[in-house]
This record gives C-alpha cells, structure tokens and sequence, in this order.
C-alpha cells in the first residue's frame, strides 16, 4: 500500500509515488497493474522519488510494461512542481538524479524547466547498431528503408521527419521502430513535421508505453536532431496533442533545456492486490 499523487504534463500522464514522507517497497512488478487505465490507477509512467541530500533527489521511472527508463522530460517536471508544493526544495534550483544524469529543475508559477543534460549521438552510447557516428541513417523495415537520426537524451531516440505528423504512420511503424534490432535497448520513437525554423509539430511512439499525448524527451531529442540538420534555431516551439512544450539546445555539448507546464488531477492510495 502506498499513497501517490497522478499529475500529467499535457496528457503525458503520471503516477507519483513520494518515498521521503512513507516508506514504500514498489515491485516494478505492479507496474503493468497500476498504469492499467480499465482496472487500475491508469498511466503511461510510474515515477518514485526519494531524497538523498539536501536539494538532492532520486528520481527512478519505470514504463507502464514495467521496464525501467532512465529519463523522462515531461516526468521530471511533474515531479519537480510536486517537490517545490510539498516544500522538500530549499532552493529554487535542485536536483533530480536519475540512472544516467542528474537534472536541474527550475519551478516557475507557469511553467517548469529541466536541464535534460548533453545530447551523445555516438552508436554506442545510444545504443544502436552502427559502425560509425552519422547525422542520419537508413533502416530497413519489413517492406520499407526509413531515414532517421539517432541519438541519447538519457535514453535511446529515433527521430524522422515527415510532411504531416497528422497522416504519419505511427501506429504502424512506431512500434516496429521501437523494438528493431539496430537498437538492443529498445527506442523512443519521434515523428517529426517541421512548421518553419522555431516551430515543430510532433506524434511520439514512447518505449514501452505506445504513442502519448506529449514525450518531454523525445521532444528534445526532435529538435536536437532538427538542429543538428540545419533545419531549426537553438530555441524552437513543439506542438504536441495536446499543447505544446519549449526546446532549447545550444549545439555541442550544451545543456538541452525543456520548459513547460505540469497540472495536478487527483490523490489516492493504492492498495496492492
């Protein structure tokens, strides 16, 4: 049993399990229980938060199919306006620690912004399959080659541009993509429309979730590849479902910087069954 808190971040959806006020055993096991939208709490990520120093927290986020991802934008900013309400932060910059980065959060009345680290666009690192680093790449579906960027933003993305995101073929491909070979870990999975040089429109295929009203990541990961293209300025405007989100990424080995809003939607306790 645990008290949580849901919040969505324009309808990426969230349950938030606070561990510095109870004592909470969470099995990733339940996962699939609690993100159930018919039978349990419904969401696309379980988030639990722990403090380990001052202004410092643990931050682990785990998928609705149980596995756990080690970044998730529009999470850290739900979670972050829930810390600095509860009044845990005794500054207005602190720390969420996730596996791979620590995130800077920054809570404004309005909008919330996380400094997602420094983009790495080596193979290796993503992970995927390549002999070598390149500003896109080729891969081959079941019937189709598709052109994408490939790049880590704390987890694995792939991103393609297209001429409409609202014809895009999301649900047929995104899950293709998600779980190809070249990418042993799994990806997030961007559909990229670019409306002029500071304005994008987005559909995101989340990793072990499915297509979501809005993916903090795999915004950042859109533009950081639309930049690194030529294509978009350091500070671009993306259009999701259900609202839109603010990129910002300098080039290099820059911080990315997503801004946005996080709403509260209810309490509860969860009783393990």
């Amino acid at each position: 049993m645990f008290e949580f808190t849901k919040m969505h971040a324009l309808g990426n959806d969230f349950v938030i399990i606070d561990g510095i006020n109870q004592q909470v055993q969470f099995d990733p096991t339940q996962a699939k229980s609690i993100a159930d939208r018919h039978t349990g709490i419904g969401c696309d990520q379980i988030l639990l938060v722990n403090s380990i120093g001052e202004n410092v927290f643990d931050f682990r986020i785990f998928n609705a199919d149980g596995s756990e991802s080690a970044q998730c934008g529009n999470g850290a900013r739900c979670v972050a306006r829930l810390l600095t309400d509860r009044g845990y932060p005794t500054q207005q910059e602190f720390l969420l620690r996730t596996l791979v980065d620590d995130l800077v959060c920054t809570v404004g009345e309005s909008e919330i912004t996380v400094s997602l680290g420094s983009p790495n666009f080596a193979p290796s690192a993503i992970p995927f399959d390549a002999p070598a680093e390149q500003q896109t790449y080729d891969l081959q579906l079941c019937d189709e080659v598709v052109n994408i960027s490939a790049l880590s933003v704390g987890n694995p993305h792939a991103v393609l541009l297209v001429d409409n995101v609202d014809v895009a073929p999301v649900a047929q491909t995104g899950p293709v993509i998600e779980s190809h070979p070249r990418f042993p870990e799994r990806a997030n999975v961007s559909y990229l429309e670019i409306v002029s040089r500071n304005k994008v429109r987005l559909r995101v295929y989340e990793r072990g979730v499915g297509e979501t009203f809005a993916c903090g990541s795999g915004a950042s990961a859109a533009v950081i590849a639309g930049i690194r293209r030529g294509l978009l300025d350091a500070t671009v405007e993306v259009v999701l479902g259900a609202g839109s989100l603010g990129v910002e990424w300098q080039g290099n080995d820059s911080q990315v910087l997503l801004s946005g809003p996080a709403s509260y939607v209810f309490e509860g306790r969860w009783m393990a069954t």
